[in-house]
């Protein structure tokens, strides 16, 4: 029947249109498998060491130090910040904490994750993380929604004997981030990720040269996303096509079969 023909073609829409969304879901290489990861950290905000999504970067410090590392967020993208300090065969009982800030220096808050932790006195090494909200691709003002740009990571010890300070560790901290997709979407963007020293970027001169002020120049493999495109459209357009087709086939079926025309009566 041809309600048959059409439900198994807008099936085969839906699939064609659905793979894409699958693709972009499989994994991607990590970049630690492409470039070498960071060994070492920086001491502040302003010298906070770039790492890309997908690397392991490590750092010898000491115990009391203040840790950072920066890495690129984008919408749609919910980001897991997971650290491991290996710490010195003798010590006293330690708390260590890691904190995530966005472009603004503003802390975010963790969804869920072991974001401090006490560890006993001789422990061989401690485990953070901190699961993200979902990035989105624009908020009001008065919001503190993650947004697209520089995140930071700071990572010490919070409550540590004297004894212990300065004592020696090894650290490494990894950023994987899940996409959420269109569910996650907005109908809004920024004008320009949140990335430090973005607003004074020189405009290009005449010559074509561009010396950048971007204090920060990491940004994603594909580069910050539009804002305004997601697969929610995919998903708004095949669900308009599948209740168009569901209406006809409804009218098909429920109409009954034909009537012959009046015959207008004899005189």
């Amino acid at each position: 029947m041809w309600i048959t023909r059409v439900l198994s073609a807008s099936l085969l829409m839906f699939g064609l249109a659905a793979a894409p969304a699958v693709a972009d879901s499989s994994p991607s290489p990590s970049a630690s498998e492409e470039g070498g990861a960071p060994t070492e950290a920086g001491t502040s905000f302003r010298t906070a060491t770039e790492v890309e999504q997908g690397q392991t970067a490590t750092a010898g410090a000491s115990t009391g130090d203040y840790l950072y590392w920066s890495f690129p967020a984008d919408a749609g993208q919910r980001p897991t910040v997971k650290a491991t300090v290996k710490l010195p065969d003798t010590h006293a009982a330690e708390t260590w904490q890691i904190d995530v800030y966005d472009g603004l220096r503003r802390r975010q808050s963790c969804q869920y994750g072991a974001q401090t932790r006490t560890v006993a006195a001789g422990a061989a090494s401690v485990e953070l993380s901190c699961v993200l909200r979902t990035v989105r691709a624009w908020s009001e003002q008065w919001a503190n929604d993650p947004l697209p740009g520089t995140y930071y990571i700071r990572l010490t010890a919070v409550a540590v004997p004297a004894s212990d300070l300065g004592l020696p560790v090894d650290t490494s901290v990894r950023v994987d981030s899940k996409d959420i997709g269109g569910s996650a979407a907005v109908d809004g963007s920024l004008a320009e990720p949140l990335v430090p020293g973005v607003a004074v970027k020189p405009k290009q001169d005449e010559e074509g040269s561009q010396a950048s002020a971007v204090l920060s120049s990491i940004e994603p493999e594909d580069g910050w996303a539009s804002g305004w495109w997601s697969d929610r459209w995919v998903w708004t357009a095949i669900g308009g096509v599948l209740a168009a087709l569901a209406g006809i086939g409804g009218y098909a079926l429920t109409r009954g079969p034909g009537r012959p025309s009046r015959v207008p009566p004899t005189a």
